[in-house]
């Protein structure tokens, strides 16, 4: 148990520290909101795509991966469905215009920012398959509920769910795995260097988005408090407790409750801005929770790891 802390503890910590070095940044004002916007774009856009591919091209083709993939599509599936029938039972009586916010903040968390590097660090490659399958159902997701919870119907884009670079990424990924394709070495090696660079520069983004944050007004907040318990504490809770019966493998149980409990997604603050919400609303939600997930985070995997 105590080795299980540590690892999951170290792991967290060690993405902190590289927030702290983009926090500095961006209080320093060495790193600017077109810069973080530039390095989002390569995050979105490349990096996150070449994860996908990377992680499909070192499974071992065979039908015990491809049995892996299915039970992680269904895995990942079911948890966002869950989410999404559980969340409306919350926030009532916040102000109306805020409750699509609040509602979007709960269910969706920052997966391809903190979850990849820190399922890669606490599982390892085995636990990729689970976090990039999820990342795909995420952003499926994000641009159908995710946008008719922010802007209604007018706000859902069929379009921009299947052709965004996390489904392009995943269906590419699939596809050369189903292919059985393997790429010379000079390719791979690049895709690999590539691939690395996701850990340290999602972090460094995060701390320096934070550094915009009016830390003073984020603990005076109410609604901060409420919606980072719904999503640090209760969905993770709900999603090991409804998923233990079906008496998953160790890495895919653990995996799904730690993407379950990753902070608020950086994407709550673009959708906000799209639909015309609160943006500031949506900043305090992802920088608070962030903070929180030092501690929570850990339970979390640790309680994962403890009833499977």
């Amino acid at each position: 148990m105590l080795e299980s802390i540590q690892v999951v503890g170290g792991s967290v910590l060690t993405l902190f520290l590289l927030m702290a070095v983009g926090y500095f940044l961006g209080k320093r004002e060495m790193l600017s909101q077109k810069a973080l916007s530039q390095l989002s774009t390569l995050l979105l856009y490349i990096v996150c795509p070449i994860i996908m591919i990377n992680t499909f091209l070192e499974q071992d083709h065979s039908a015990e991966t491809v049995h892996l993939l299915l039970v992680a599509g269904m895995v990942m599936v079911a948890t966002y469905v869950l989410n999404i029938i559980l969340i409306p039972v919350f926030f009532r009586r916040a102000p109306r215009e805020d409750q699509g916010v609040m509602r979007f903040s709960a269910i969706y968390g920052n997966i391809g920012f903190m979850g990849i590097p820190l399922i890669s660090a606490v599982l390892g490659p085995e636990g990729m398959l689970t976090t990039v399958t999820g990342l795909a159902v995420f952003n499926i997701s994000i641009w159908t509920h995710g946008a008719f919870l922010m802007g209604g119907r007018a706000g859902v884009s069929l379009k921009k769910a299947l052709l965004n670079p996390g489904t392009i990424g995943f269906v590419l990924a699939v596809a050369l795995f189903s292919l059985n394709v393997t790429l010379p070495g000079p390719v791979t090696d690049a895709l690999g260097y590539i691939g690395d660079l996701n850990t340290p520069l999602a972090m460094i983004v995060v701390g320096a988005q934070m550094a915009a944050v009016d830390l003073p007004s984020l603990f005076r907040d109410r609604r901060v408090y409420s919606v980072s318990a719904v999503k640090l504490l209760l969905i993770p809770a709900v999603t090991m407790l409804v998923l233990l019966p079906f008496h998953l493998d160790r890495v895919t149980y653990t995996a799904a409750v730690i993407l379950s409990g990753c902070p608020v997604a950086g994407a709550t603050s673009l959708f906000c801005q799209l639909m015309g919400k609160d943006t500031g609303l949506a900043a305090r939600f992802i920088t608070l929770s962030t903070l929180l997930c030092i501690v929570t985070l850990p339970l979390a995997a640790l309680a994962a790891e403890l009833l499977i």
